[in-house]
């Protein structure tokens, strides 16, 4: 199946002088599993561009976390190749960031160790580590809580901690697994309004799955049916308001 569109309006580059810039994924005739098991996906041709979002959505089982492990170098594709600015993706990288739906955060380390980890990873010295953390909790509405231990916040201010820690080692991709389905209607949409603020300075390649095709709608600038293998562009602006009913059907009925 092919995954292919045509161009589409996304975020403006990265206005952070030392944010890189985002990577090109590109899937060729991709078979997609466990080895040993049956294929999720076979055949899938995807094109992800530098800096976009891009939405994922799919029944379950259709292989939309499948995808995310072999972008990030944790499960080889049986068949076809995966790449990275045209170097197959053979293992994980430190350019390339995970999200998930839990927040795996250290509960022993503080708000701000957390947010340190990846960059104490790099060795990066700790007092350029200690201004970048703070940087991004400030960024993330977590400033006064640098000092806390995980299981003091709240269920949402934790999936911030987890968004400021996969975005303070200036990732050139994210890759986000239904990162905010487990919190309420109202932190949800919260998140997701962090989400793309904190985005468009960053100049990050994102992939984000989700079952939830209004939340596909307003983080993505365009919204692939994983499924299907077609990809369509989201119209700008990216607004609550913005009627997008008609796309939404579309996708809705794919399902």
């Amino acid at each position: 199946m092919s995954a292919h569109a045509a161009p589409a309006t996304t975020r403006g580059p990265a206005t952070a002088a030392d944010a890189p810039p985002g990577a090109a994924l590109r899937l060729d005739r991709v078979r997609l599993g466990r080895p040993g098991g049956p294929a999720v996906l076979d055949g899938l041709d995807l094109d992800i561009r530098p800096g976009e979002v891009l939405a994922v959505v799919g029944p379950s089982g259709c292989g939309k976390s499948t995808l995310l492990r072999t972008l990030a170098g944790l499960l080889p594709p049986l068949a076809g190749t995966v790449t990275q600015d045209g170097t197959p993706i053979t293992r994980p990288g430190a350019d390339r960031a995970l999200v998930f739906q839990d927040d795996a955060l250290l509960p022993w380390r503080t708000v701000r160790g957390n947010v340190e980890l990846p960059l104490a990873v790099r060795r990066v010295p700790r007092a350029e580590r200690r201004r970048t953390a703070g940087d991004w909790l400030a960024r993330a509405g977590l400033a006064e809580h640098a000092h806390k231990l995980p299981h003091q916040l709240s269920g949402g201010q934790r999936q911030r901690v987890q968004l400021a820690r996969a975005l303070a080692a200036h990732p050139r991709t994210v890759l986000m697994d239904e990162p905010f389905g487990a919190l309420d209607a109202q932190t949800r949409a919260g998140m997701q309004d962090l989400l793309v603020g904190v985005l468009a300075g960053t100049g990050a390649t994102v992939v984000f799955v989700t079952h939830d095709v209004d939340e596909a709608l307003f983080v993505g600038d365009r919204v692939a049916l994983l499924h299907t293998g077609t990809v369509v562009d989201v119209p700008l602006p990216r607004d609550r308001s913005a009627d997008h009913s008609a796309l939404r059907r579309r996708i809705l009925s794919s399902l």
